[in-house]
């Protein structure tokens, strides 16, 4: 069958076993359309003399993602979903985005080794688009499908920096030798400063407007890859060409004051980035992999401030067991969760909503993340011997009200801690169990007496954090009755009463929150305060599952709980709690 454009009226195309399969045909195969809709496609076809294609963007009966896997399909091309890859400048530098605009192709990825240029296309099967393409680059051109729309957004925006330039300029330096490109990063006359400050400027720019909480630069075989932690996912949005790597990660060690000489041990550093209108804190870590150094950055806001206990998505029943808790003036409140899960936050926003010039708060932190005023904050330095232990000890001189240790790690701090919390003093910290009653039979297996910590402990809270659904693009739909089942089997009496069949809600995707739905994080959340009877259990060394039991029994709303509550109420979703919070 001769190459013919997509925009070209064939509605049909003869597969292998001979049969001649329609673009409708397709579409109702991937369950896109139902078999009337079809039929109905088909009369049109012959009444109007339109294509079947143009039939069903008119008639707007299918996603227009499902139409064109579905032409993909139809012409043997591979289908693309641009929204899920990265940006390549090196490959953008080689199309103008007047060319690309005009042609309505978007420059994927290059393979150097192959001589290959990746393109997303509208039509996949435009022949004089794919020879200009390769007269323009001297590259073979490998063409894929991806949805028109999608093109035209990352033309507009993938453009909209000066990163492909930059880059491209940088490559354009880079000495050559038979064809295979050298870097020298120590040599500062290769490459120019300024152009490699702009590619990390770039990188920093989109952490900080995508409200990353961290960046990840790490070498690969024949490219750098740049990723993204956005709500607590990782994205890939861009690759670096693997020539310009050791001078990208020359130019964040300089920044952060480490030593660029050394690639063998892991370093950590930290430097302030600003932007147009924004300023943060990044702590650096760099790490040597078989591949070369790799970086990760951890962004730290400094000017949207700790957010108080609502705002992390605590209330209720929960909110009062923390402030009741936290008001007492002796005692250990720990905060639970695995790495990740917002602890460290949490307990920013308790020390702070505590903070008052009538009281004394030390706190010992693995490292200091957000600077608190009135605050006296410590980093441990175990090379110098100020572990939590050695510092806790220490802290008990210091005239203290409060005590934030970061992490209770072992049998020292441990009784420490407690012992700090019977002479009178309020103790905060945090353990890596899975929920709020793990964390006792976690302290009893370090080695601390039952009695002791029966009369210390105050409060145990175990959380998570899950993506909010993205209120701009919110829709309602009617969950699958098994959903509403298992909702109400998990809530029990927390079930709504006026609930029969209840809406829940999910992000159809958009731009701003980059097609994914969500947009922000929220807590979920368990407090269990320790009461008589919990008091009781920890004598008798009872396991996690049985103190568990009792504090339910007594009212404590679980983490499941919370976030099956947050579904209803549409502020996340089923797919989100399951994910986090799934036992």
């Amino acid at each position: 069958m001769p190459a013919q454009p997509l925009s070209q009226p064939a509605s049909k195309i003869t597969l292998n076993g001979g049969v001649a399969k329609t673009l409708s045909d397709i579409l109702v195969s991937q369950g896109a359309l139902d078999e009337a809709k079809a039929k109905e496609v088909k009369l049109a076809e012959i009444q109007t003399g339109k294509t079947q294609e143009e039939i069903l963007i008119n008639k707007k009966i299918v996603k227009e993602s499902d139409l064109t896997k579905a032409k993909a399909l139809m012409y043997n091309v591979p289908y693309i979903d641009l929204s899920s890859v990265p940006v390549s400048p090196e490959a953008l530098a080689l199309i103008p985005q007047e060319v690309a605009q005009r042609l309505k192709v978007f420059p994927v990825s290059i393979d150097r080794v192959n001589r290959q240029i990746l393109i997303a296309m509208a039509d996949p099967l435009d022949m004089s688009a794919i020879e200009f393409v390769e007269q323009k680059t001297g590259l073979f051109v490998k063409p894929n499908a991806a949805d028109p729309s999608e093109i035209e957004a990352l033309v507009s925006t993938g453009y909209a920096t000066t990163l492909a330039h930059e880059v491209g300029e940088a490559l354009r330096e880079v000495s050559t030798d038979q064809g295979v490109r050298v870097l020298d990063a120590s040599k500062r006359s290769v490459i120019r400063e300024e152009k490699v400050a702009e590619i990390v400027a770039h990188i920093l720019g989109f952490a900080v407007k995508a409200r990353s909480s961290d960046v990840h630069i790490e070498p690969m075989e024949r490219l750098t890859r740049v990723r993204y932690r956005i709500d607590g996912i990782l994205n890939e949005k861009l690759t670096i060409p693997r020539e310009l790597h050791d001078a990208v990660i020359s130019r964040i060690k300089i920044l952060s004051g480490m030593k660029i000489d050394e690639k063998r041990i892991p370093q950590d550093g930290r430097f302030t980035f600003k932007s147009e209108d924004r300023e943060v804190d990044l702590r650096v870590s760099s790490l040597p992999t078989s591949d070369g150094e790799k970086i990760v950055m951890r962004i730290l806001e400094k000017s949207s401030g700790i957010p108080d206990l609502p705002e992390l998505g605590l209330r209720g029943r929960a909110l009062k067991n923390l402030k009741d808790a936290i008001g007492v003036p002796h005692g250990i409140v720990m905060i639970c969760g695995p790495t990740g899960s917002g602890k460290t936050t949490t307990l920013y926003s308790i020390i702070q909503q505590i903070s008052t010039p009538q009281i004394n708060i030390v706190t010992l932190e693995d490292p200091v993340e957000y600077k608190i005023p009135g605050v006296n904050q410590v980093q441990i330095n175990p090379g110098a011997g100020l572990t939590f232990a050695s510092g806790l000890r220490s802290f008990l001189r210091q005239d203290p009200n409060v005590i934030l240790v970061g992490e209770i790690r072992d049998e020292e701090t441990a009784d420490l801690a407690v012992q700090a919390a019977l002479t009178g003093h309020l103790v905060f910290s945090t353990l890596h169990t899975n929920d709020a009653a793990g964390a006792l039979p976690r302290l009893l297996d370090m080695g601390a007496e039952p009695y002791l910590l029966a009369s210390s402990m105050t409060a145990m809270m175990a959380q998570r954090v899950v993506r909010k659904v993205h209120e701009d693009c919110r829709t309602e739909y009617q969950p699958d009755p098994k959903v509403v089942e298992e909702i109400k089997v998990n809530l029990g009496p927390l079930w709504p009463r006026n609930k029969t069949a209840p809406t829940l809600y999910r992000g159809q995707g958009d731009k701003e929150c980059n097609n994914t739905g969500y947009h922000g994080r929220v807590g979920i959340f368990e407090v269990m305060p320790v009461t008589e009877k919990i008091s009781r259990l920890i004598l008798e060394r009872a396991s996690s599952a049985e103190i568990g039991k009792q504090a339910r029994e007594e009212g404590m709303v679980t983490m499941v709980q919370d976030g099956y509550l947050k579904v209803l109420e549409g502020v996340t979703t089923m797919e989100e709690v399951l994910r986090v919070a799934h036992e």
